[in-house]
């Protein structure tokens, strides 16, 4: 398994992750043409984030996307991960483990002091990964208000 920082040419791939991810998720709904406009604005800008794709033989298994914003309560850089998610075939043989120590090691080599992620509060599996490496629950209750 490979894993490393995605391109343009892995954007198709990536969007039909999205679809396998939102789907799940109760929240939200896929939208490909949405999907592909907001992965090509990250890979095809490093300041907005990074988004890593895990690889098995060339074949898109997972993909973690890390968006860097600036705490003013910490004054530093700071990341989110953000659409992480591995197919469905390829869950339970590792790939999660090493995309989550990837993505750790690559907000701490931007200089980020903080990683905030969401998930679903009704995975449990992925909650029990992300305290495995760390991550505890935040006492912050989620908020949103949809612009669009």
């Amino acid at each position: 398994m490979e894993i490393a920082p995605a391109t343009q040419g892995d954007i198709p791939a990536l969007a039909a992750l999205l679809s396998e991810l939102f789907t799940q998720e109760v929240e939200f709904s896929p939208d490909q043409e949405a999907q592909l406009r907001g992965l090509a604005q990250i890979i095809g800008d490093p300041v907005i984030g990074i988004v890593l794709v895990a690889k098995n033989d060339g074949v898109v298994v997972g993909m973690a996307n890390i968006l860097f914003s600036v705490s003013t309560a910490l004054g530093a850089r700071v990341a989110i991960l953000d659409d992480f998610v591995v197919t469905a075939n390829a869950r339970g043989g590792g790939i999660g483990e090493k995309l989550l120590e990837q993505a750790i090691a690559t907000a701490r080599k931007h200089e980020c002091k903080r990683i905030t992620l969401m998930t679903d509060r009704l995975n449990e599996a992925a909650q029990r990964l992300y305290a495995r490496h760390g991550f505890e629950q935040s006492t912050m209750v989620p908020f949103r208000l949809s612009l669009a």
